[in-house]
C-alpha cells in the first residue's frame, strides 16, 4: 500500500492516507485572537476540507482527541463540536487540558477517520 501526504511540511503533513485510513495533524485555528468558539469552528472548517481531499467526511472519523489549553474551555468548545459532528455516527472521543505549542491556540483537534 502506498501512503498519500497532504499539505506536507519540514515538520508534518497536514493529513496522511494509508489504506482505507486517513490521520490527520493536531489541527489548530488560524487566527490565534479568537474566542474558543471561533478556534473551534476554524478547526472543523478545516478537518472538513482535509478530509474531503482525502476522499472522506466527518460521517468517517473514527477517532477524536481534542486538547484545550483551559478545561474551563471544554463547553464552549462542545458547543461547537455537538452541532458540527453527524449524530448518527459520532467517533470515539477524548478531550484533555493540556499547554499547547502556542499560547494563542485554545484547542487542537487530532482525527483518524476511514474513507
Amino acid at each position: 500500500m502506498t501512503i498519500k501526504r497532504h499539505q506536507p511540511g519540514q515538520r508534518l503533513s497536514q493529513a496522511a492516507e494509508y489504506g482505507n485510513l486517513v490521520f490527520l495533524a493536531g489541527i489548530v485555528a488560524d487566527d490565534g485572537a479568537l474566542d474558543v468558539k471561533g478556534q473551534t469552528k476554524q478547526i472543523v472548517d478545516k478537518i472538513d476540507k482535509l478530509l474531503a481531499a482525502a476522499g472522506s467526511n466527518k460521517s468517517k472519523i473514527l477517532s477524536a482527541q481534542i486538547w484545550v489549553a483551559d478545561i474551563r474551555y471544554y463547553a464552549d468548545m462542545n458547543s461547537v463540536w455537538d452541532p458540527w459532528i453527524d449524530p448518527a455516527n459520532p467517533p470515539a472521543r477524548a478531550c484533555i487540558e493540556s499547554r499547547l505549542a502556542n499560547p494563542a491556540f485554545k484547542v487542537e483537534i487530532m482525527c483518524v477517520a476511514a474513507k
